[in-house]
């Protein structure tokens, strides 16, 4: 039994925001750890889970080029340090003072990162989550030295509304970050979130987020990494994504008036030294990190 706050997370997409958090926990213990973040470990702890989690290299047994706690770990930290830098860089040195986390799931960048003080963190995500997430932190004592608004809403319904009633200004730039969260929904609602952000975004505003190419190919849907996820933690991950053909979202944001970029991970594993390596034909191999700039109009 753990003391303090608990929730159960028994299954489905609640469950992979605390292999996310584990992967994090793990990164953060590493002593070439891409990133520090000293919430995660509690997160891990405090939920009860069908089966222990790790939350420290020690506590791994598989050698980091296996697909669960080696590669998958790499990845969800490498995406983590990415997108982070991602923000630090739009609040820093673009100029943005309003972010906004999508699925922002048991991760605590209003808290972790160092902000401008006049910038305003929205975290959007299921009250669930966030009830288990805030009793962990309070717990801790742990506060965001900036604003911090949690916006609860669903995504695939009028999630904006929620966001103009917690202070949100489409007429101020934003940068977005909607993390883990795209694969596993229709096309249609993925072609909806991002025109919904298209049309909050003010001139200036930024975007980054993540999709999985082929992501529906029967072997990908085989590899070892989801076949672990199953037998080690309970989820069926492949059968969490949709079955949808995946939109053309990126060339949907370039019409809108976006300048998009996409990558493989391969390319930020050699820019940051680290990350899981290039050369396995799994869902990682498909993932490509998105990120776009809405530009400013003429004399702006």
């Amino acid at each position: 039994m753990n003391d303090g706050p608990t929730s159960r997370f028994s299954a489905g997409v609640a469950l992979t925001a605390l292999v996310a958090a584990a992967a994090r926990a793990i990164e953060t213990r590493h002593p070439e750890g891409l990133i520090a973040d000293p919430y995660a470990e509690f997160f891990v702890r405090a939920a009860e889970t069908p089966v222990r989690l790790p939350v420290s290299p020690d506590e791994v047994e598989e050698a980091e080029a296996g697909p669960l706690w080696g590669r998958g770990q790499q990845y969800f930290a490498l995406r983590t340090r990415v997108f982070d830098d991602f923000l630090q860089d739009c609040a820093h040195h673009g100029g943005i003072r309003q972010l906004v986390m999508l699925g922002a799931g048991l991760d605590t960048r209003a808290l972790r990162l160092d902000w401008p003080t006049d910038c305003v963190v929205y975290e959007v995500d299921r009250f669930d989550l966030f009830a288990f997430k805030q009793d962990v932190l309070d717990a801790m004592g742990a506060r965001a030295a900036v604003a911090h608004q949690h916006v609860i809403a669903d995504l695939e319904s009028n999630w904006a509304r929620n966001m103009r009633a917690a202070g949100f200004d489409p007429a101020r730039p934003t940068a977005w970050v909607i993390e883990g969260v795209i694969p596993y929904m229709p096309g249609l609602v993925e072609r909806s979130l991002l025109a919904t952000v298209s049309v909050l975004s003010a001139p200036g505003s930024a975007l980054a987020y993540e999709i999985l190419q082929a992501h529906d190919a029967a072997k990908i849907r085989a590899n070892s990494l989801y076949a672990q996820m199953e037998q080690r933690v309970g989820v069926h991950l492949s059968g969490l994504f949709s079955d949808d053909a995946r939109p053309d979202s990126a060339g949907a944001l370039a019409a809108a008036g976006w300048e998009m970029s996409e990558e493989s991970v391969d390319r930020f594993t050699e820019q940051y030294g680290r990350g899981p390596a290039a050369g396995a034909d799994d869902s990682i191999a498909c993932a490509r990190w998105v990120m776009g700039y809405r530009r400013r109009r003429h004399g702006n």
